[in-house]
């Protein structure tokens, strides 16, 4: 049987389609063509928009499974199926009928309870969101308001009607759409109200996932009218991106706060311009959303493809924080970039963030979290840090460390990276954006259903194996993201193994039938990568990798007399202050790589599921400066301790950790 392997390349800041023809063993190869066909079982850009490279699923498409099960799990069994019960944020919340919080806390929770609730297909979970849900759908007025009376901000209304399109594509309840068109309608119909000094203002775009979700699914021009109102009345963040004037840390000590140096605005914001592009084609949109990440990167970049803010832009100190909000509300622009975009670097870079960041920042059991994360975090504590603006207690981890909002909004991470790992193709296919063991349901070709098993514990190995389950044969393109740092990746699709550049799409399109299975293979080489002060990390994968530091849990609050909602500080028991021994040529030759299975938790310390065992040098003019880990002394180091044998685990297994190390001079 004859398939057709293709791929994308992208080159400079766009994506270039190119074509060739080669024969590989019997199979002719050529690099994906563009197209501007649409999938007519999942919405995507009509006309006049630009053509959409993928399109999204509806949330419920996608279940989890294996690790990915057993995380999600653990979320809806931890804070995300109890806060409900006790917090009052929530407990009380306006959003479904009580007399407290008004703003923006039921939304955001609701963000992330929603498709929660529906890919677990949990009633409790069902049960909870629907408290809400029914008082937000009868709270629709005459000129398209909604929501809590007393609420009369914009901005939680944008939050909310993600809620709702996710619920709508959940279970096809037309109140949604009602409620959505009516505010629509209301936004059409009143004058533009974003002022920069607000955060409706700098957040008015988030408005723009909405409009352009809308107008897939009814055609209805009035909705581009307010996307196009809003674009021209609010904050310029393509301009803002492009010349990017705040090139290092603002604390508040020196500088005034400001909404655009904000860490979570940028997080949301990152996505504007693209979302923009899709109705304008403006190339200068294009070029701001890659500007925001390089300029992000060169002057405030993190490890795991986050960028400093604690609250404001805080530079590239390993010791500086990156609130958590900022994290999720990333990886959703990311998400929503890899739709329109389809670029494989945004995926890349949203599978580090997931994979490290998200874990890293909660506890195993999903029952705590921090508000600010540390690439070098070897002391968790209340205690004054060099935060730009945030609180003594912002690294706890607990239920409300320093302000409730990553509390309401942390939710949302996991269950919409599951309902992003595989979108639609325009050509009634589907594309593998991020790996994760998961079970795809979808039409395809001219109808036919299909699911897909993927059986996998990607990020922690590197195998991937999909098995096609079909209702009867079909002809479809199958697309599979091949990161950038996979070398040497292969294909074997039946009993033929295809070579897959790194940093494309890789395209198999054939006559598939029922039982058919692929089989991706992502070489993980160890890399290093040069960071502050000539500081190296290790990375294998997605991962970063950090040093395990003995932790002790020393409980500072309960919150509740029978659940384990607990304010914890974490103390080392072990040094930390390690200078790695490393090869840099060949950093496998600096470490022994040993493997085991994926715990019930997959995150937890002590059940890491790959180690590294390396060796280092203790510095020991390198100490704690301000209750964090001082500057890490520039590279390279000479140090005259014994040689010690050193462990580093995945970043998201740690709740202390180095992940920036001085290297010691050979």
């Amino acid at each position: 049987m004859q398939a057709i392997l293709k791929s994308t390349v992208r080159r400079g800041l766009k994506a270039r389609w190119l074509t060739v023809s080669i024969t590989v063993v019997g199979l002719a190869c050529s690099l994906m063509s563009a197209t501007s066909s649409t999938n007519v079982w999942y919405p995507t850009n009509r006309p006049p928009l630009q053509p959409a490279k993928f399109a999204a699923l509806p949330v419920g498409s996608i279940r989890p499974n294996g690790w990915l099960l057993r995380q999600l799990t653990l979320q809806a069994k931890g804070l995300t199926g109890h806060l409900d019960e006790f917090w009052p944020s929530l407990r009380d919340s306006a959003w479904k009928g009580g007399s407290g919080d008004a703003w923006e806390r039921g939304p955001y929770y609701l963000d992330g309870l929603v498709p929660l609730a529906w890919q677990l297909d949990d009633p409790q979970l069902k049960a909870i969101a629907q408290k809400y849900l029914d008082c937000i759908l009868a709270s629709s007025q005459s000129n398209g308001w909604f929501g809590p009376e007393k609420n009369k901000d914009r901005w939680p209304l944008a939050v909310a009607a993600k809620v709702l399109m996710q619920y709508h594509e959940a279970t096809g309840d037309p109140r949604a759409m009602e409620v959505l068109a009516n505010y629509l309608r209301y936004l059409r119909d009143n004058p533009p109200d974003w002022p920069d000094r607000e955060w409706r203002g700098v957040r008015a775009m988030e408005h723009a996932v909405l409009a352009l979700w809308y107008y897939n699914r009814t055609g209805d021009a009035d909705a581009l009218r307010v996307l196009e109102s809003i674009h021209r009345n609010s904050f310029d963040w393509i301009g803002y991106f492009i010349e990017f004037p705040f090139r290092e840390a603002r604390p508040r000590s020196k500088y005034p706060l400001r909404h655009d140096t904000h860490v979570v605005n940028l997080a949301m914001a990152i996505k504007y311009p693209g979302l923009w592009l899709q109705h304008s084609g403006e190339a200068r949109a294009h070029h701001a959303v890659y500007a925001a990440m390089k300029n992000l990167d060169q002057y405030h970049g993190q490890v795991g493809g986050r960028f400093g803010g604690d609250e404001h832009l805080a530079g590239k100190h390993p010791s500086q924080g990156t609130e958590l909000c900022a994290i999720v509300e990333y990886m959703f622009s990311l998400e929503k970039l890899v739709e329109h975009l389809g670029d494989p670097a945004l995926a890349d870079r949203l599978e580090m963030l997931a994979y490290n960041c998200l874990p890293g920042t909660c506890t195993p059991d999903f029952w705590a979290h921090q508000y600010d994360q540390q690439a070098n975090q070897v002391l968790v504590s209340r205690a004054k840090r060099r935060w730009t603006s945030n609180g003594d207690d912002s690294n706890l981890y607990g239920l409300e460390p320093n302000f409730g909002c990553c509390t309401a909004n942390m939710h949302q991470g996991w269950p919409k990276l599951l309902a992003h790992l595989w979108m639609a193709t325009p050509d009634h296919g589907l594309a593998a954006i991020a790996y994760g063991p998961c079970r795809v349901q979808a039409r395809v070709a001219d109808g036919a259903n299909a699911t897909l098993h993927v059986v996998t514990d990607y990020p922690f190995d590197e195998l991937v194996k999909v098995t096609i389950r079909l209702d009867r044969p079909a002809a479809f393109p199958l697309l599979f993201r091949i990161p950038a740092w996979a070398g040497g990746a292969t294909l074997k699709v039946g009993s033929r193994t295809l070579p897959a550049t790194a940093g494309n799409f890789v395209r198999l399109e054939r006559n598939w039938k029922d039982g058919d299975t692929i089989q991706l293979r992502l070489p993980m080489p160890l890399r290093v990568e040069r960071r502050y002060n000539n500081s190296a990390s290790v990375l294998r994968g997605p991962l970063y990798f950090s040093l395990r530091i003995g932790e002790e849990f020393k409980e500072l609050k309960r919150h509740h007399p029978a659940l384990p909602v607990v304010d914890w500080e974490v103390h080392p028991t072990t040094p930390w202050n390690y200078a790695l021994l490393l090869d840099e040529k060949n950093p496998a030759k600096s470490f022994k790589l040993r493997r085991k299975p994926v715990g019930p938790m997959p995150f937890d310390q002590l059940g890491a599921p790959v180690v590294l065992t390396g060796k280092g040098r203790r510095v020991p003019e390198w100490v704690m400066e301000m209750n964090s880990a001082g500057d890490p002394p520039t590279s390279p180091v000479v140090a005259v301790t014994p040689l010690e044998t050193i462990e580093l685990i995945p970043y998201g297994c740690t709740r202390l950790r180095v992940t920036e190390f001085p290297v010691l001079a050979k």
